[in-house]
């Protein structure tokens, strides 16, 4: 069975980098998932789509994977453009200002 280990991305809804210092092995969903006629939910017959390995290096999941005969492809992580504006959001308030600051 296939899987992908990969370093997860930041949440959208977070400004800190919590949770994307650890790797994740994750299977491939086999089969395909079906809506239910009835209730309109979303399923799969495939177990092992729900399961999420958390490891602390990148190594320790390739071993893992290694070791078990888990057919894995690494995606590497497209690391952070640094800030552009270093003060941020309290540069606006900053008493040390040279300009004016107007509404």
């Amino acid at each position: 069975m296939p899987a992908r280990i990969y370093q997860p991305a930041r949440n959208a809804m977070q400004s800190g980098t919590a949770k994307t210092k650890q790797w994740v092995l994750e299977y491939v969903a086999e089969t395909a998932r079906s809506v239910d006629p009835l209730m309109g939910w979303t399923s799969s017959a495939d177990t092992q789509a729900q399961v999420k390995l958390r490891f602390t290096s990148r190594e320790a999941a390739v071993e893992y994977a290694q070791e078990h005969g888990i057919d894995a492809v690494v995606q590497e992580p497209n690391k952070r453009k640094p800030n552009i504006r270093t003060g941020g959001y309290g540069e606006n308030f900053a008493t040390n200002r040279r300009g004016a600051w107007t509404h």
